[in-house]
């Protein structure tokens, strides 16, 4: 018994940790929400208070009638969907190709995927800078979407990597049998089990494209074709804070990766435990 209550206790207190910790995380998004419906005169009273009262849409209409709202909208979805979509594509086969092939620098190439992570973003910006505008690529969608793609391929190919190890090679051996070629094994046998991997992978790689600032904020200078990012400095001027358009925006900002995420988050839990296997 005595040993059972110690258990009992440790979940219990395991628990209450887990729920502080939780709550802790939740609080700025609650806080964030809470502002963005509130009337501009409660927003800056003290004491603050912590509770809902009443609430308004005026920081959303506000938000959403932006000159350059709708514009802003389109580019970070542009550059969203085109990161994920070609480092998806170049990702998985270059993933299935080093974890399937042996050949002259496969360890290599790994330890470099790993120490492109490691190199910080903002030593970056000046050379990709001259080297995009040597381009004719600066304040360009494509610019900034091959920009992403070079922190983007890495880390997809590093996390599909562990996805297609955790495949028996069988499989696909068993396909070839039938008649399949290494592509058409690759289509119909390896790309299906791959699925929540690919979306995982894909989550992580659109939250990465969609929440960049500093690039995107060195590159686009055209205010129609400038991100989502970019457009929340817009609620601060040299007057002020409009504190709750700028919480209204955030929140309209966040919402479609919310939303993306709580539709796949099975998926995401059952990729990662599938690549953490043998990856």
């Amino acid at each position: 018994m005595t040993g059972d209550r110690r258990r009992r206790r440790s979940r219990r207190i395991a628990n209450a940790v887990g729920l502080l910790g939780a709550a802790v995380m939740a609080f700025p998004v609650y806080w964030m929400v809470l502002t963005s419906l509130r009337p501009a005169s409660r927003i800056l009273r003290l004491p603050p208070t912590f509770w809902p009262g009443p609430f308004t849409l005026d920081n959303f209409r506000r938000a959403v009638g932006s000159d350059s709202f709708w514009a802003n909208v389109r580019s970070s979805v542009l550059i969203g969907a085109g990161t994920v979509l070609v480092s998806l594509v170049i990702g998985t086969l270059a993933a299935f190709a080093v974890a399937r092939f042996s050949f002259a620098g496969r360890r290599a190439l790994v330890l470099a995927l790993l120490c492109v992570q490691t190199i910080p973003l903002i030593a970056l910006v000046i050379p990709v800078y001259l080297l995009l505008n040597d381009l004719a690529l600066t304040d360009t969608l494509t610019g900034v979407v091959l920009t992403y793609l070079a922190f983007a391929l890495p880390f997809t190919v590093w996390m599909l990597r562990g996805f297609v190890v955790a495949i028996p090679p069988e499989l696909e051996e068993a396909a070839m049998v039938d008649g399949c070629g290494r592509l058409g094994a690759f289509r119909h046998v390896t790309l299906p089990l791959l699925a929540p991997g690919l979306v995982a992978t894909s989550i992580f790689a659109l939250v990465q494209a969609w929440n960049e600032y500093v690039l995107a904020y060195v590159l686009l200078s055209s205010n129609d074709k400038r991100t989502l990012p970019i457009w929340l400095v817009s609620f601060q001027t040299s007057f002020g804070t409009d504190y709750g358009g700028l919480m209204a925006g955030a929140t309209l900002t966040a919402l479609p990766v919310v939303v993306a995420f709580l539709l796949v988050q099975r998926r995401i839990a059952a990729g990662l435990a599938t690549g953490a296997i043998r990856g």
